[in-house]
């Protein structure tokens, strides 16, 4: 049984369990979830479906960091570069295929640096190694191609789904991050920060409903103690497959009081996301190129499986297709954020012709196999496309 057909084992159940639930802090109240600032910082994180100045004076921020380095170094401010944008979405063990491009890209000699890079689940975690560059192409081939399911999750049985808040213990997974999300990548998350650079992370306010973008450049420059975990915190709740694996609660202080938000994967809402389409960035005075590259961890076509007359089977292949249907959303979402900012649209995803076969989640040799089908992809040059499937002009 998938990790995401377990959601269907908990929901019923959890109404038998009535209060055996565990226990948590006192979540935020509604009228003040905008209130609530992780570690004290105003700009830590945004709401997505917020009114957008706030992330809009973020971005006009971060153009004056990048100017201001062009000056130190003696060099025109008047009219600046291009850029380049990232966007990398969930998609669990497939994100091999994502972590294969981004090497391969290297390799290429033609991938740039980006001037911000976002992530969703399995997304959020290659993000980092991304955004800081080719001097992290190594450890990012090693997590995606030494990955076992014993080093993400230990299952718990079926009493999880009376007794506790998932049906497997990530405890794996978070000491995964720990040793490459460590105090030397958050302090060069910081560096880059300073230079005008962005890192995103989406993850989902359980409590609220509401997507939250997390600003981890900002999380790291700002020297707080507390950074590090919360940086740790924010990668792992992306990627907590709600109802499969735990909760990650953020805690939060309004008024001298204290509460704890309850956060799960960002793909519970979108997996993935270029910039949320309020933001304008027309209107941001700052004239340049920009081209956006989105890489989609799976295959955007139908994946055809007959299901067997059984309420679990059907649950299950019923939420596979939502979720398949909302990440084609999400590209096509981008897509056409992209047409109405004139930002050059560049789309990778796992195409039809990998037919590598999969024994489980986390299957070591599936990850490999795909690992290799996206590093193949990028030096042979059949990696973007400009439009998603359906939307080709004829």
């Amino acid at each position: 049984m998938k990790l995401r057909q377990l959601v269907f084992l908990v929901l019923p159940m959890l109404v038998v369990a009535g209060c055996s639930i565990p226990e948590r802090g006192p979540g935020v109240p509604q009228a003040y979830t905008e209130r609530a600032l992780p570690l004290g910082l105003a700009n830590a994180r945004f709401f997505a479906d917020a009114d957008p100045k706030a992330m809009m004076e973020e971005g006009i921020r971060s153009v004056e960091r990048e100017q201001a380095i062009l000056r130190a170094a003696g060099k025109s401010t008047t009219r600046l570069g291009p850029v380049s944008y990232l966007a990398v979405s969930g998609g669990g063990d497939n994100g091999a295929f994502g972590a294969g491009l981004m090497n391969g890209w290297t390799q290429t000699g033609t991938r740039p640096e980006f001037k911000m890079v976002t992530g969703v689940s399995t997304g959020a975690l290659i993000a980092p190694f991304a955004f800081l560059g080719p001097d992290y192409d190594a450890a990012l081939r090693e997590v995606y191609t030494s990955m076992t399911p014993e080093k993400v999750y230990r299952p718990r049985g079926l009493r999880a789904a009376l007794f506790d808040d998932a049906m497997a213990d990530t405890g794996p997974l978070a000491e995964i991050i720990g040793l490459y999300a460590n105090q030397k990548m958050l302090d060069a998350i910081a560096l880059e920060y300073q230079k005008g650079r962005l890192l995103m992370i989406g993850t989902t306010d359980l409590d609220a409903q509401r997507p939250v973008i997390w600003n981890i450049g900002a999380i790291a420059a700002s020297g707080h103690p507390g950074a590090l975990d919360l940086f740790r915190k924010v990668l792992r709740a992306s990627a907590a497959i709600p109802g499969a694996f735990q909760p990650v609660f953020i805690d939060v202080e309004i008024d001298g009081k204290k509460y704890q938000e309850m956060h799960v994967d960002g793909g519970a809402i979108a997996q993935l996301f270029l910039y949320p389409p309020s933001v304008d960035i027309s209107t941001s005075g700052v004239r340049r190129q920009r081209t956006a590259y989105i890489i989609r961890n799976a295959k955007l076509d139908p994946d055809y499986a007959a299901s067997e007359r059984r309420t679990l089977t059907i649950a299950g292949r019923a939420i596979i297709t939502m979720l398949a249907t909302s990440g084609r959303n999400d590209v096509i979402r981008t897509y056409f954020v992209s047409q109405r900012d004139k930002v050059d649209y560049n789309l990778a995803f796992i195409g039809s012709d990998f037919t590598a076969p999969k024994s489980g989640e986390f299957d070591q040799s599936y990850m490999r196999a795909l690992y290799d089908y996206g590093n193949r992809q990028m030096l042979s040059g059949q990696t973007w496309h400009k439009t998603p499937p359906g939307l080709e002009k004829q």
